[in-house]
């Protein structure tokens, strides 16, 4: 055993107990009332960032700040390394679908349970101790590092594209890793190829100027609820394809041997749809389901709002609908053109007597790597050490709108190396991480920085 791994072994019951204070801070960025909590948790993992080597700053941006921490003795000829994470977490709402709550971590069944485990504290804190081990034992680290924390990821990241703009020349880096993704499978790890982009919309369909009574005025007055239904209906054809006239135009076709290569794949299909609890899979017809999540667009439905939802019956007819619309994009599509094609659609489909709105929120284009090469083959030497199997190279269906920015602006390739597993309820209630994964993921950090080092100092 090496002495990193020694000290990684001794530390366990305290990097845990470090984890569970991050995991109950309710940094939920997308709400107001948790402004206070948002920047407790940058302050939090500022500290702790201070604790294992590095020095560390808050930096403040119109809402949310940016934790910045650096390590940059190795020398000015040394290759630097960018690490990017978010200490921000969605909504956990609905709170009665939590088996323990969100921000109480809770170990069951070898899993932690809580907001944020998977997505992204838990990924993000496993940089940080993989740091600590290397400085405590070697006083070092292989090659000049600056950590990147943001609190507005689930947000849209709104104004972090700003920040490295100001800050390119501090944050100039060989290459930026990227720990926000999954595994394939338990003990199968992964490199990724690819993002999916996204385009969210709000959709408001108004009629008359309050919600009337639906007796005396149903059948005469447009219902907005009504209408916004079939207006979502139009979004698709019967064969799941999106039906927006030019939707498609800009959507690259991938190759056939990228094609196959997801087809050869481990994938259990019938494991897939027992995790997600569903009668049936769907999707576009002519793809696989992996094909589906990870190289073609989707547009899905997230919330609709319409009339009376509460107990027992409320005869009314309602004045507004709204509805949350977000379209999951591949290359070459453009979020802004995609929400300009929807509103041109909703307007061509709208029935008469309604007012339709749709208000762009948040967007993030797609990314695509070219999966070779020696900073690849580092970082799968890294993981098949510490997991004991040859990574394979997979897609990802979600989004991580900074990716391609950081290649834009810094003209540094990005790793996208992380450690969730298929399942683990990003997003949604009894979010986990499996403690083993935790743990082996610090491992096979600390190695990958000693491989990116090798690699970009050749």
């Amino acid at each position: 055993m090496s002495e990193i791994q020694t000290f990684l072994a001794a530390h366990r019951d305290r990097f845990m107990g470090e984890l569970f204070e991050f995991l109950r801070i309710p940094s939920v960025s997308a709400r107001s009332e948790h402004d206070s909590d948002t920047r407790r948790s940058a302050e939090w993992l500022a500290d702790r960032l201070r604790d294992a080597g590095l020095s560390a700053e808050i930096m403040e941006t119109p809402k949310h700040p940016v934790v910045l921490g650096e390590w940059k003795e190795a020398g000015p000829d040394a290759p630097t390394l960018l690490i990017y994470g978010h200490y921000d977490v969605q909504p956990p709402e609905p709170l009665e679908e939590w088996t323990s709550p969100p921000f109480e971590p809770e170990i069951r069944d070898g899993r932690i349970y809580a907001r944020g485990s998977a997505d992204d504290k838990g990924q993000l804190f496993m940089h940080v101790k993989a740091l600590e081990a290397h400085l405590n034992i070697h006083g070092t680290l292989p090659l000049n590092v600056v950590v990147v924390a943001e609190g507005e990821e689930e947000i849209g990241s709104p104004n972090l594209v700003p920040f490295v703009e100001q800050f390119r020349d501090r944050l100039a880096a060989d290459v930026v890793v990227i720990s926000d993704s999954g595994m394939f499978d338990e003990g199968l790890p992964a490199l990724l190829f690819s993002l999916r982009g996204l385009a969210y919309c709000e959709i408001h369909v108004t009629a008359a100027r309050s919600d009337l009574h639906s007796g005396a005025y149903g059948g005469a007055v447009p219902n907005p609820g009504m209408a916004l239904a079939r207006m979502l209906a139009t979004l698709h054809d019967a064969h799941g394809r999106i039906a927006i006239d030019g939707f498609y135009d800009d959507v690259l076709a991938w190759d056939e041997e990228t094609r196959e290569a997801i087809r050869d794949l481990p994938f259990d299909e019938e494991k897939f749809l027992a995790g997600v609890g569903a009668p049936a899979l769907s999707g576009e017809e002519g793809f696989s389901t992996l094909e589906r999540l990870w190289i073609r667009p989707t547009c899905e439905v997230n919330g609709l709002l319409s009339g009376y939802t509460g107990e027992g019956a409320k005869t009314v007819l309602p004045a507004r609908a709204m509805a949350k619309v977000s379209f999951r994009l591949v290359p070459d599509q453009k979020p802004g053109r995609v929400a300009e094609l929807l509103r041109t659609h909703l307007e061509k489909v709208a029935p008469e007597g309604v007012r339709v709105q749709v208000v762009e929120l948040h967007g993030g284009e797609p990314w695509r790597a070219n999966p070779s090469g020696p900073l690849f083959e580092a970082a799968s030497t890294a993981l098949e050490e510490a997991f004991g199997t040859k990574p394979v190279l997979m897609g990802e269906g979600g989004s991580i709108p900074i990716v391609g920015d950081f290649e834009k602006v810094l003209g540094a390739p990005v790793l996208l190396v992380g450690f969730s597993l298929p399942g683990c309820n990003m997003h949604a209630p009894d979010e986990w991480l499996t403690v083993d994964n935790f743990q082996t993921g610090i491992a096979s950090l600390t190695r990958l920085y000693e491989e990116l080092a090798e690699s970009l100092s050749g």
